[in-house]
């Protein structure tokens, strides 16, 4: 949120004149997110800064149901943990908040919690859909964040390029067949011709 507020001028100790603006930004908490009234927007929080998303694409929500129909699929017969969509938010940083929004997203079962706020910390594994709107920068930053904020994998799936890398604190790996994170999800896998069908 930003606030004007008029600065007057001096001259010898008299105000006398208006002559600029001061900006004054007022930072919002992950509380504060959590109450605003649903507008048909997706928001997220970086750094106590309101951030509005826009809505996704056909192509980025059928490979998001992609891998968030797999994940589905695999826990139900292994419940080591539990898959979520975009709507769910994470707070990964604190004073000033940082709330994201993966576009999938898995908790192992042991970090579970049952709650209506925000999820109190990361993900073990976020999921990210390139959008045709997305520049790689932001991309990049916000895989930093995830990483930075404790995520132990993020998953940049780029639909444009038909690429899939997994980023980790230790580095990156470029995927060229199946996709899987077997260090966090044991066992799952997810074929690239089934992501980009």
């Amino acid at each position: 949120m930003e606030r004007r507020a008029l600065s007057p001028a001096f001259f010898f100790g008299t105000a006398w004149a208006y002559d600029f603006y001061m900006t004054v930004t007022t930072l919002m908490t992950a509380d504060e997110l959590l109450r605003m009234p649903r507008d048909g927007w997706r928001y997220q929080l970086v750094e106590g800064e309101l951030q509005k998303m826009s809505p996704s694409g056909w192509e980025h929500i059928r490979v998001a149901a992609q891998i968030i129909g797999s994940l589905t699929t695999f826990l139900k017969s292994h419940p080591i943990g539990f898959v979520g969509a975009s709507e769910g938010g994470f707070i990964i940083a604190r004073n000033p908040d940082t709330v994201l929004a993966p576009d999938a997203v898995f908790v192992s079962a042991e970090r579970n919690i049952d709650t209506s706020a925000f999820f109190d910390g990361p993900p073990d594994v976020a999921f990210e859909v390139v959008s045709p709107s997305d520049r790689y920068t932001e991309v990049e930053e916000k895989t930093m964040r995830w990483l930075n904020g404790g995520v132990r994998a993020v998953v940049i799936v780029d639909p444009r390029n038909r690429t899939v890398r997994v980023h980790r604190s230790s580095g990156i790996t470029k995927i060229s067949d199946t996709l899987s994170v077997d260090d966090v999800i044991p066992g799952w896998s997810l074929p690239l011709s089934e992501i980009f069908t």
